[in-house]
């Protein structure tokens, strides 16, 4: 596998990392469809944990099933699949080395009572991921939680074993908790703070939400007034979004969400793409299709990615 110029320009903003790291990323990056690109579709199914079995997997039963996702993510063309532990156990032999794997070594569920603080479980180490082969760890962090600090203390562990390791980090920078409402999840000045969270955590790979046009923070509010920062098309809050990631100096990837009309899937790529951003991390909106539906829409995805479309 030859690195391309593309993929070779993102491995040079990771100035401290190690030639193991690196390489995982390039695993990554180079895998798939995409490929050399640059750009990077992820497909993640801890939507178990998080949300339970039959709201994620009934309306495809097809998708109870771990080899399912693998397969899935394999025939796309997919850069890589992320999952929890024993996801990833019940598919590791039968098609390793087929693709690049993350493991997901946090998470929540939806059993646990609303007024909790907003937190997740570490449930799986650096080790598990070596020994299934994996490219890098996945990791999710709430900023605005009452336990957000605490997240960030054991991602800053866990990333720093990981380095030590030649393991990539991911993390899923998600707002959410105590200080925040339900539009200032995805108001666009929490989404860019999100971004360089995590990207100061020391991700390789953010993933965060789209986000919308509302501006949550007052005192972020009246910077982006003075300062004359476009939100007004989703494209522009991408490019806000990379610009919080280092200037673009980290992989960002935005999350589906829950399924909807595949035109709306097509359009949220397009904004990605326009706004610089490195690529989708598609689940719901992928496995909750019949496979046949589900592989037309990847396709046409990663050749929105590539211009073609």
């Amino acid at each position: 596998m030859r690195a391309t110029r593309a993929v070779q320009k993102i491995l040079a903003n990771y100035e401290a990392d190690t030639p193991g790291v690196k390489g995982n990323l390039c695993r990554i990056l180079m895998n798939g469809r995409l490929g050399g690109t640059g750009k990077v579709i992820i497909l993640p199914v801890d939507q178990g944990f998080e949300h339970g079995p039959a709201r994620s997997f009934a309306p495809n039963p097809a998708a109870y099933d771990p080899h399912y996702h693998y397969r899935l993510a394999i025939d796309a063309g997919l850069n890589a699949y992320a999952a929890p532990l024993g996801m990833l156990e019940a598919g590791a032999d039968t098609f390793a080395g087929q693709i690049p794997t993350i493991l997901k070594a946090n998470s929540a569920n939806s059993l646990i009572p609303d007024d909790a603080p907003k937190d997740q479980a570490i449930t799986a180490s650096v080790d598990d991921a070596l020994r299934l082969g994996c490219s890098a760890i996945g990791f999710t962090v709430y900023p605005g939680s009452s336990a957000g600090l605490d997240m960030f203390e054991e991602i800053s562990a866990m990333r720093e074993e990981a380095a030590a390791k030649g393991v990539a980090t991911v993390i899923w920078s998600y707002p959410r908790g105590e200080a925040l409402d339900k539009d200032g999840e995805t108001a666009v000045d929490i989404a860019a703070y999100a971004a360089q969270i995590a990207a100061l955590l020391g991700a390789h790979i953010i993933k965060i939400k789209l986000s919308t046009d509302h501006l949550s923070l007052s005192a972020a509010k009246a910077v982006y007034e003075a300062e004359g920062i476009d939100i007004s098309t989703q494209a522009a809050r991408v490019k806000n979004c990379m610009d919080a990631a280092f200037g673009g100096r980290r992989i960002v990837v935005f999350s589906g969400g829950a399924k909807k009309v595949a035109d709306s899937v097509y359009d949220d790529a397009r904004a990605i793409r326009d706004g610089g951003g490195n690529g989708s991390i598609i689940g719901r909106n992928s496995f909750q299709r019949d496979r046949d539906d589900a592989l037309a829409m990847l396709n046409t995805i990663m050749d929105i990615y590539r211009g073609k479309a």
